[in-house]
């Protein structure tokens, strides 16, 4: 289970590092995935969602971080912590009527597995 859970939040982390820096570089394409349409065509929707790229990058620098130096219950609380943010973003796009594929696939998913993952390691059975 201990291999399964911390393979779990390196893929989790790394991907959501990699959407982080598509969020910075090219947020109007990295958006299109999101699963809601775009707010709106001014520049400083650019700078929102690159703002949504930063997040992501720090949540998951800070599990790689946990899991180089902290306990497995440490990076299992991350990553149910973490899993807050593909929760919330679910709820939002299913709430305002976006892409239920994009909100249950992409979202929910990653959430799932978050906690999959999580809660072995904070557990010790992991």
């Amino acid at each position: 289970m201990y291999w399964f859970s911390m393979s779990a939040a390196l893929l989790v982390s790394i991907g959501i590092i990699a959407i982080g820096a598509m969020y910075l570089a090219r947020p109007a394409t990295a958006m299109r995935s999101f699963g809601l349409p775009l707010p709106g065509d001014g520049e400083s929707t650019m700078w929102w969602l690159r703002l949504k790229g930063v997040r992501d990058i720090a949540a998951g620098l800070l599990v790689l971080a946990l899991m180089l130096r902290g306990t497995p219950q440490i990076v299992g609380i991350a990553l149910l912590v973490d899993a807050l943010i593909p929760l919330g973003d679910m709820s939002l796009i299913l709430g305002a009527k976006g892409s239920t594929r994009a909100a249950l696939s992409i979202h929910g998913v990653t959430a799932l597995l978050m906690i999959a993952a999580g809660i072995p390691l904070v557990m010790g059975l992991a």
